[in-house]
């Protein structure tokens, strides 16, 4: 630091500035130049006066115009806010990437030694397997490329009945999204990896949950799913006995397009081929068939209400799907969210919203009070089977941000803990043979 050479002070004993001489180096000072020569003297106070106004100038805090120079402008929820551009790094998978751990988002909890696992506060799932204890490890999380992922896609898009590819540029493919924009497949519609995380407590001998988290726009799984929106870290300090399967949906872009979700099934054959997978994360290839039965909850997000609509509608779990969230992810699809809470009163809806989508909040609600069902407009009261629950949140929250601010801190984590104190919420008969799950 400056201050700290003698040779460099600038301030005398009361604070104020020494005159412009006494600024200078020592050795300025204290030269001697011979009688009769002056040009030499002024020649080098021309070097040194410039030096001297760069050394007072470091002792002093910036004005305010500088300041503010350096401010970034904050918009107020623009387009470029929700959808941030990616970087190359960002779009493409590294050789360090698939199936190899990847690094912890926070620092490692310190771990403390203890003869008995920790209380686990979720529900009970029938049956329960008998697996030995599992050898104290790590929180694991993965980049796993499955075939059951929404893409690559070649089928039709449901809403118009025609090819989703309906671009084409030689050999290039590519799909044209209702803004007019055209995606093309080998960008956008390419990746087939799955995010997945196992808490370093989870328990396979507990019963436990599947949490399916659809992205919104403009997001990879690595730079918004894990590192800003933090979701498998919300999993693991929420302490609830539950994994998590987020799938790479269109990648970076304003696109909300559900690929192999759309086909009936899709969300089935998605969690029974994690399940293999989860269970090597896990260091037991035996704890396979209970990841395969596990209920799930889904959770959508902004662009992700279109997935989480279609696997609802033809997804192919049935009962197994106990509960549904929605984060400021209501933009359409009113009818499936309709149909899936009016026929499912023993599993949880809740949507928490912004001024983005209330009016469509609003529409569903009115949808639902018609067909006689109960709703609650705070998340205060427990949780409970039938709990139908829209949460308005208020002014200066912002899209963006909304996977970790919402109405509080961290929703994802707020919901998982107050799932999991009602045990009866994830309860799923081990002979359940209801049409969806045929």
């Amino acid at each position: 630091m400056v201050g700290a050479n003698p040779k460099f002070q600038t301030h005398d004993r009361g604070g104020a500035l020494t005159p412009l001489y006494a600024a200078l180096p020592a050795q300025a000072r204290t030269l001697q130049y011979p009688a009769g020569n002056p040009w030499r003297l002024i020649a080098n106070l021309c070097c040194l006066i410039p030096l001297s106004f760069l050394l007072l100038q470091c002792g002093q805090a910036p004005n305010a115009a500088t300041l503010a120079a350096n401010v970034q402008a904050s918009a107020a929820d623009s387009f470029d806010d929700r959808f941030p551009k990616p970087q190359f790094k960002d779009r493409f998978p590294t050789a360090s990437e698939s199936l190899v751990q990847q690094q912890a988002l926070a620092p490692p909890r310190q771990r403390v030694a203890r003869t008995e696992p920790a209380p686990y506060r979720v529900a009970s799932l029938e049956p329960q397997l008998p697996f030995q204890r599992p050898p104290p490890r790590d929180d694991m999380t993965m980049l796993v490329s499955l075939k059951s992922s929404a893409f690559p896609y070649l089928g039709n898009n449901p809403h118009t009945d025609q090819p989703f590819l309906n671009v084409s540029h030689g050999e290039r493919r590519g799909h044209r999204s209702y803004s007019g924009r055209v995606y093309w497949q080998d960008e956008t519609f390419n990746d087939n990896r799955v995010l997945m995380h196992v808490p370093e407590n989870f328990d396979i001998r507990k019963p436990g949950v599947i949490v399916v988290f659809f992205h919104g726009n403009g997001a990879t799984l690595e730079r918004d799913v894990r590192n800003r929106q933090l979701v498998p870290q919300q999993i693991s300090d929420s302490g609830v006995n539950a994994v998590l399967l987020a799938p790479q949906l269109a990648v970076d872009a304003a696109d909300s397009s559900a690929g192999k979700f759309w086909q009936p099934g899709g969300l089935k054959r998605f969690v029974t081929e994690s399940a293999d997978h989860l269970a090597e994360m896990y260091g037991d290839p035996r704890a396979a068939k209970a990841f395969a039965n596990m209920p799930v909850i889904i959770v959508g997000y902004s662009g992700g209400f279109v997935p989480t609509a279609w696997s609802l509608e033809v997804g192919g779990l049935g009962n197994r799907v106990r509960g549904v969230f929605l984060l400021d992810a209501v933009y359409g699809e009113l009818d499936k969210f309709a149909s899936w809470i009016a026929n499912n009163r023993s599993g949880f809806f809740v949507s928490s919203y912004t001024h983005y989508t209330e009016r469509h909040d609003r529409e569903l609600m009115h949808m639902l009070r018609e067909k006689g069902i109960a709703i609650s407009e705070d998340m205060d009261a427990p949780l409970k089977p039938g709990s139908v629950v829209f949460v308005e949140t208020p002014e200066g929250v912002t899209h963006r941000d909304y996977v970790t601010h919402a109405w509080t801190r961290n929703p994802l984590k707020e919901v998982l803990v107050k799932m999991a104190a009602t045990p009866a919420l994830t309860r799923v008969a081990a002979g359940d043979a209801s049409p969806a799950n045929r």
